[in-house]
């Protein structure tokens, strides 16, 4: 007699209503997700260390982190590496992002350091070209030494011509670097500063 529970029948079911559950992933994408979670270890190991510890993840993950970028032995190094992979595949997938979050956040951070670096570097070259660049920076920062600046933009000058290494070229970079750095200082540290001034 047939049983009617093997059917795809009124009284059994079908066996496919269940297949999406049992459904893994293949071993291609297996290998794909755990070569992704190896190459955000090797994100972390590569990092600075203050960066590495403020971001979120479990304790052992952090400690195995930390000890791999403390091993200079190319092997110790390498056997790490495998443990911090193993490591990394114990995280769930809100880990793995809040983890991915903090790397993008760094990379965005550093591009627009390189873009604010370049813009400097563009200032620095319009003064060496046009004089009216002083004029206008010194509008903009009137408490520069002009005098200084002059010497700094003549002997950089003089640098370029004359093939010299460029020391004052150097420190016209570091003089625009400080003014920007005050520029973008929060409000509250010069209200700090304007009290200290009044203690005097």
């Amino acid at each position: 007699m047939v049983n009617p529970n093997r059917s795809g029948g009124g009284v059994g079911f079908s066996s496919s209503e269940f297949e999406d559950d049992y459904e893994r992933p293949s071993k291609s994408e297996m290998k794909r997700q755990s070569d992704a979670l190896q190459k955000l270890g090797k994100e972390l190991v590569e990092a600075p260390r203050d960066r590495v510890k403020k971001v979120p993840m479990p304790e052992d993950v952090l400690d195995a982190i930390l000890e791999c970028q403390n091993i200079t032995n190319h092997e110790g190094r390498r056997r790490q590496m495998q443990f911090i992979g193993k490591k990394m595949r114990t995280l769930d997938e809100a880990e793995v992002a809040a983890i991915q979050k903090a790397i993008d956040s760094w990379k965005g951070a550093s591009k627009s350091e390189t873009a604010a670096m370049h813009a400097l570097e563009r200032r620095r070259e319009k003064l060496l070209a046009d004089d009216n660049a002083l004029t206008a920076l010194l509008t903009e920062a009137p408490h520069l030494d002009v005098q200084h600046l002059r010497t700094l933009i003549r002997n950089a000058r003089k640098e370029q011509a004359e093939n010299k290494p460029p020391k004052a070229y150097r420190e016209i970079f570091q003089i625009l670097k400080q003014l920007e750095a005050a520029k973008h200082k929060p409000a509250d540290d010069e209200d700090a500063a304007d009290s200290e001034d009044d203690d005097e």
